[in-house]
């Protein structure tokens, strides 16, 4: 789909090898799912996500998770007004289309837990009462290695509420080269809106309407099922992750123009919707063995319909 395309290409004047985790993160926005990035300080994920709210014209926040963050400081809380004598709401910074919480692992994990109800409900309690989100929301979420110093790894259900983890690494030499150019040429100016927040709902009702068969499901459910039964995997995706496979894959056939789901639309992003579902027995881990890997070798094994 050409509107797709635009979207990369006008990603592309700011962001260099980005192209393919780019159009990841709209998928993941149409799919009204989460995206984790992970990887070294310094690779541009926080430039990815302001880059991606300027090309959808969207509300953007930031928040940087430090150890000392607190709930209150995401969610908001209630404050007395002397003036009317009465209690008002602070809404807190989640109150946003896109919010990028950046380095989530360096908060505590109660502080983590904070997204959850959001992540996954697309709403917040504060002191009793309810606040739905606007839409679109989706939380762009950055973390350093978990072996740093200073982070907390993420619990098994927050890791569940991102539909994606997404690993990102160093430039080779040429794509340095160019991000430098691209600094010198000051390319972040030229970027322009290519969707709005009323087209992002549109393209997810679109998308919704795509048709999966059953022997889709039955090529999801092998997935899943052929995970939870690996020798090397000490415990296997959540019924989330079958769910989130036929909605990426939903999504991905729309892209693509066609109105029914594929298997190569559900391997397409496979990996990223399942590699963070996953845990490794101890003794596999020390030999090497990854989630990566791990669910590489189970696509490669798992016979498409």
């Amino acid at each position: 789909m050409k509107a797709f395309n635009d979207f990369v290409d006008a990603a592309g004047q700011v962001l260099v090898g980005y192209g393919d985790i780019t159009k990841g993160l709209l998928t993941a926005l149409l799919c009204n799912g989460h995206l984790l990035l992970e990887g070294p300080p310094g690779v541009a994920k926080t430039t990815l996500a302001k880059t991606f709210s300027t090309l959808v014209a969207a509300d953007f926040k930031r928040v940087q998770f430090t150890p000392d963050l607190l709930p209150t400081d995401i969610v908001g809380t209630m404050m007395y007004d002397p003036k009317k004598a009465e209690f008002r709401v602070r809404k807190g910074p989640i109150f946003t289309n896109i919010l990028l919480a950046d380095e989530i692992n360096r908060a505590s994990p109660k502080t983590q837990s904070a997204l959850l109800e959001a992540m996954e409900e697309k709403q917040v309690t504060i002191e009793g009462t309810t606040h739905v989100l606007e839409k679109p929301f989706i939380v762009i979420a950055t973390q350093n290695p978990v072996e740093q110093e200073g982070t907390y790894p993420l619990p098994e259900a927050q890791l569940d509420r991102f539909l994606f983890k997404v690993n990102v690494n160093y430039p080779d030499k040429e794509g340095e080269k160019e991000i430098v150019r691209k600094v010198v040429a000051r390319a972040s100016s030229q970027i322009k809106q290519v969707f709005n927040k009323g087209d992002i709902i549109k393209l997810r009702e679109e998308a919704a309407k795509v048709q999966v068969s059953e022997p889709a499901i039955e090529y999801i459910t092998a997935i899943v099922e052929k995970l939870r039964q690996s020798p090397v995997v000490a415990w296997g995706p959540s019924p989330r992750a079958s769910i989130a496979l036929m909605s990426v894959g939903r999504v991905v056939a729309f892209q693509n123009n066609r109105g029914y789901v594929a298997p190569s639309d559900i391997k397409r992003y496979a990996v990223w919707v399942l590699q963070h579902r996953i845990g490794i027995k101890p003794e596999h881990e020390a030999e090497g063995a990854t989630t990566t890997g791990v669910v590489s070798d189970v696509l490669a094994a798992v016979d498409a319909p």
